[in-house]
């Protein structure tokens, strides 16, 4: 760990044999353990726990009161927002040690999980998928799916600068913001590249 390639608040705590990248900044009261991967330019904000052996990609944004725990794994560019949760384990007790049966959990490229939602482990999030504030997502969701509620159901799909997408009869739909056309077919979207 090079202090100089990255920020660590002094009320933080860094354990030891983790692996920080720089541009990494760890807010208030932040607690990173041993043996996790925090790529470049990851924002942790205040009271957010890393568990051990957890990766985070590059450009990862989490906001306040966040805990990731063993089993999950960010990809880049993921937005974690204030408050949400992760589980790893499905049926957990106080009395029963579970420890080495956590679910895995991967959170796709670009994905965003909105405030207050509950991520149940073993449900993987597609690319750009947007997981709206406080849902409750109990099965895997699609690339750019828009999903709310609980238990979280889809309701549309998303461009990957987060504006909702309007398809025409041809199953084609413009981003506002970027002007980037997106296809749907049998329920799968994808960016069209020209």
């Amino acid at each position: 760990m090079d202090d100089q390639n990255y920020f660590v608040h002094e009320t933080a705590v860094v354990d030891n044999n983790c692996i920080i990248h720089k541009g990494v900044k760890i807010w208030h009261f932040s607690h990173i353990m041993t043996g996790c991967e925090l790529g470049e330019n990851c924002n942790l904000g205040q009271n957010v726990v890393i568990s051990p052996d957890v990766k985070l990609g590059k450009n990862v944004k989490v906001q306040n009161n966040v805990s990731i725990y063993t089993g999950v794994i960010c990809e880049d560019d993921v937005f974690l927002g204030p408050s949400m949760v992760f589980t790893n384990v499905t049926n957990p007790r106080s009395a029963v040690n579970r420890r080495g049966q956590y679910a895995k959990t991967i959170v796709k490229k670009g994905a965003t999980i909105g405030a207050n939602a509950t991520i149940v482990c073993g449900h993987d999030i597609g690319e750009y998928a947007f997981i709206g504030a406080g849902a409750v997502v109990t099965k895997s969701i699609l690339p750019y799916a828009l999903v709310v509620g609980n238990p979280s159901k889809q309701i549309g799909w998303m461009s990957e600068f987060g504006h909702r997408l309007e398809f025409d009869t041809n199953g084609i739909a413009l981003c506002p913001e970027s002007k980037e056309k997106y296809k749907l077919e049998n329920n799968t979207v994808a960016k069209i590249i020209e």
